[in-house]
């Protein structure tokens, strides 16, 4: 019973402190105008590209960033994975193909682009070995 409780109070406290990265593009849009927020777009090779596993568990995944990004951010990942067992299904590849078309011609892995509510493109960065701060910081001064 009390390994039932600790279990239970450990997924509320994940869940609580987890990101919540939209699951499609429509989604990512339709809240970012509802909240009135930014959206962070991030074009990742979650299985492959070195650098954007380090800004996933560096910066992506540190509790000050997942504070600030669920007040302030609405999270989309325009992933392209290589590996045959993370292959994402055809209709989010497509749709990640079209985003990077837009903001992401040159190939750019990890490629983060800072959007308005209603997609105006206010900048763009890639992967930097800074704090989580700056990062923050850096997404802040994007008006």
């Amino acid at each position: 019973m009390k390994q039932g409780i600790i279990f239970i109070l450990f997924l509320f406290s994940v869940s609580l402190s987890a990101q919540n990265w939209e699951i499609t593009w429509n989604d990512a849009k339709q809240k970012a105008r509802a909240e009135n927020k930014k959206i962070l777009l991030v074009f990742s090779g979650s299985d492959w590209c070195i650098p954007c596993i380090k800004l996933e568990k560096e910066v992506w995944q540190d509790e000050i960033f997942i504070n600030y990004a669920n007040e302030e951010l609405i999270l989309y990942r325009a992933d392209f994975p290589k590996r045959k067992k993370n292959k994402l299904p055809p209709p989010l590849q497509e749709a990640n193909a079209a985003l990077a078309e837009v903001y992401n011609a040159k190939g750019y892995f990890p490629w983060v682009v800072v959007l308005s509510p209603l997609q105006k493109q206010f900048g763009t960065f890639a992967y930097e070995k800074i704090s989580v701060s700056n990062y923050i910081e850096k997404i802040n001064d994007f008006k």
